[in-house]
């Protein structure tokens, strides 16, 4: 049965977050993502990282569905089976990994993921190794286009515990937990790419 997904801003974005990723992930390793959505996303990288073993998951039932059917439907044996995942839970099956991706999550949940996710990274990615976050965000107490304020006040409609974050806040959070932001990269449609690394 087909059970995929497909996100048009996944297929507009995913050629950009990859070149970005080509300068930070390593040849080889174990890579984990949250919050993977349709699968779109992983399956895209994992083609271009073949010797990388890349770990999806999510918290929504469709979501692991549509990931378990990009990973069939294209044949891929260095995807593993998606699992469910909630970043304020413990109980994570994943030992240390070599890096671990977010992507259009922090934005679109209340900031207790975000908290969770940065103590994850902080525990499970390994000396070195790097957290890489996509999305819109404010930048020195401010939009960085009008875009994002409309965006916001949309998401604020759908859940008054989303927004878009300060980027000051989520590298705050990931200082606490061992993690150093290296690099902010401007990306299409007024996103941002954030790569922290562990120390």
């Amino acid at each position: 049965m087909d059970n995929r997904l497909f996100y048009p801003a996944t297929e507009r974005n995913k050629d950009a977050i990859l070149n970005v990723l080509k300068s930070y992930l390593p040849p080889q390793g174990n890579v984990l993502e949250i919050a993977s959505g349709s699968g779109e996303h992983i399956v895209h990288f994992a083609q271009s990282f073949p010797d990388i073993i890349w770990h999806p998951s999510d918290l929504e039932t469709d979501c692991l569905k549509s990931i378990e059917s990009w990973v069939n439907h294209l044949n891929l044996p260095n995807v593993e089976a998606p699992v469910q995942l909630d970043t304020t839970q413990d109980g994570w099956p994943q030992d240390q990994i070599d890096a671990l991706l977010c992507i259009n999550m922090i934005h679109i949940s209340p900031w207790e993921a975000t908290v969770g996710l940065m103590e994850k990274a902080g525990r499970y990615v390994k000396a070195g190794g790097i957290l890489y976050l996509y999305g819109p965000y404010r930048r020195h107490g401010a939009h960085t286009a009008p875009s994002n304020e409309a965006f916001e006040g949309w998401l604020l409609e759908k859940d008054p515990r989303f927004g878009v974050r300060h980027m000051e806040d989520v590298e705050k959070e990931a200082l606490k937990n061992g993690l150093e932001l290296q690099d902010v990269i401007d990306m299409p449609a007024n996103n941002f790419s954030l790569v922290f690394k562990r120390v």
